[in-house]
């Protein structure tokens, strides 16, 4: 099943120009639909008020990480499936691993452009 180029999206970051970079890239392959938070407690707020079709999330973030806030949503029934996809700058083996197993559906090492950005959601939702 494609992507819906419709649904709404969950962008989390607490640099708010990685907020719009990543809108950016977003729209330039065809998603307008996008939704910001901070940090993860906002990002919890949100996705407990609307439902969304696919989180972004950067790892390294106070007070509540991408990470965190990953296994929260996992271990949360209604939120478990929703799909997600990590930001990082760092490229340890061991945090591939971790959020692997936590549940994350991709991961995108920084510094991305909107070709990966879109290949990473092809990836977790099918050509």
């Amino acid at each position: 099943m494609a992507a819906d180029k419709n649904m709404p999206i969950l962008i989390i970051d607490d640099y708010k120009t990685m907020l719009r970079i990543i809108k950016g890239l977003l729209q330039q392959i065809g998603f307008d639909n996008v939704d910001e938070a901070t940090d993860g407690e906002m990002a919890l707020q949100k996705i407990n008020e609307k439902k969304y079709g696919l989180i972004i999330s950067d790892w390294n973030m106070e007070p509540m990480s991408g990470f965190e806030l990953l296994k929260r949503l996992r271990s949360d029934e209604r939120h478990k499936t929703i799909p997600f996809i990590m930001i990082t700058a760092e490229s340890k083996t061991e945090n591939v691993v971790a959020a692997k197993q936590a549940g994350v559906n991709n991961y995108i090492i920084k510094p991305f452009n909107a070709d990966t950005l879109k290949a990473k959601i092809t990836a977790v939702f099918g050509a």
